[in-house]
């Protein structure tokens, strides 16, 4: 009787037992594909961190190499743009000659051909320079008739710079540009400031964002004009008051030789003269002569080009007066400066009557003459002195 009571006490607890180890090893079961599944995620995370890291930084050396060459081909982009322009300027040069030679090829029709050619040269000759003189002032009739006398201002800086005011603008600042490469302006309130010993401590330093090549720089109405230096024929527009880049251009067929035999380090001189700016260069294709150039200075683009007939060799410096480029020569040793090479963009003035105009004499050399249209007169560096030359004008008859 006991041991039957025992038997169904037994069956209960072993059945119990035995579920709650099947329950137990369920379980465990259960853990066990857990653990893999978060061991295999985990696996997967962690390849796909790395290859997003590896992604990262391929993307990285890509936009290297990629910022890199983008920056080799704008640095190229101007030498790329001028060579276009100087072949397009061959080839249309090329295409006149040879239009001239083939009117010119058959004796007798030709030369019907071409006297109708010279016809319409001449018209086109007069129509162009009623163009001009509207473009510019007319009524700008002052030839220069001599150089009355000069002052030393000062003497300060390297031997090459150059030195102003802005003749657009009613103060009197003056502004100091020191070397044949450099980019810092150094402004002063006025020239007494500048004439002071102690005058770069009182200067106004603007620094520019690139430096200069050469003295052909100009400041007008605000702005400075200079070549870019590294560049063949870059002029950048720069803003003094806001410190920043306003425009820039390429000068088609400048900055392959020096625009002045005495002064080699100047590609591309800028002026400013009663009309505004000009461009004073030289081309090979031009053997050495001068060739002007008249910009718009508020869009910066070309408005007309004139081969001149006055030679680089022997120049040291040129300046604009009313539409009439005067040309500064001498002596390699240096001696006295005189001008005997006048232009006239216009031919209102008969420039072979004009005398040769020699300077006040001092002996020594120009590297920059610029004319100041407000003051009449030619702010000059020589030999490192800064110099004022008043002037003789007389009308034009």
């Amino acid at each position: 009787m006991i041991a039957l009571q025992l038997q169904f006490l037994l069956v209960p607890f072993l059945t119990s037992t035995m579920g709650a180890a099947q329950y137990l090893m369920q379980d465990a079961a259960l853990m066990n594909y857990l653990d893999r599944r978060f061991l295999s995620l985990e696996k997967r995370l962690e390849k796909c961190n790395q290859d997003i890291l590896e992604y990262v930084e391929e993307f990285r050396d890509f936009s290297k190499m990629a910022l890199s060459r983008l920056a080799g081909l704008n640095s190229h982009k101007a030498e790329v743009k001028n060579e276009v322009e100087n072949l397009l300027t061959r080839i249309e040069r090329a295409q006149r000659d040879i239009d001239y030679f083939g009117s010119v090829r058959d004796s007798n029709t030709c030369i019907g051909v071409h006297e109708d050619l010279v016809k319409q040269q001449l018209s086109e000759a007069a129509e162009e320079k009623k163009k001009l003189k509207l473009m510019l002032n007319a009524s700008c009739d002052q030839t220069l008739a001599g150089i009355k006398s000069l002052k030393i201002v000062k003497k300060t800086g390297d031997k090459h710079g150059s030195w102003m005011k802005d003749p657009g603008k009613k103060h009197a600042k003056i502004y100091l540009l020191n070397g044949s490469v450099n980019n810092v302006i150094l402004e002063f309130a006025n020239i007494m400031t500048f004439i002071e010993s102690n005058h770069t401590l009182k200067a106004r330093r603007v620094t520019l964002p690139f430096p200069w090549e050469g003295m052909g720089h100009i400041i007008y109405q605000g702005f400075l004009f200079y070549h870019r230096y590294g560049s063949l024929n870059e002029i950048i527009k720069f803003n003094i008051q806001r410190r920043n880049i306003t425009d820039q251009m390429l000068l088609p067929g400048a900055g392959r030789i020096p625009v002045y035999q005495l002064s080699p380090s100047t590609k591309i001189d800028l002026a400013i003269d009663e009309q505004g700016l000009w461009a004073i260069h030289a081309e090979p294709e031009t053997e050495g002569n001068i060739v002007i150039t008249k910009i718009n200075h508020i869009t910066m683009a070309v408005e007309h080009t004139w081969d001149t007939s006055c030679n680089s060799k022997g120049a040291e410096a040129a300046f604009m007066i009313c539409n009439t480029l005067y040309v500064v020569y001498n002596f390699p040793s240096g001696g006295t400066s005189r001008i005997q090479c006048v232009y006239d963009v216009l031919e209102t003035v008969n420039t072979h009557e004009i005398p040769v105009l020699h300077f006040p004499k001092r002996q020594g050399s120009h590297c920059t003459i610029h004319y100041n249209p407000k003051e009449k007169q030619l702010f000059a560096w020589g030999d490192g002195s800064q110099i004022i030359y008043k002037l003789h004008t007389k009308q034009d008859v």
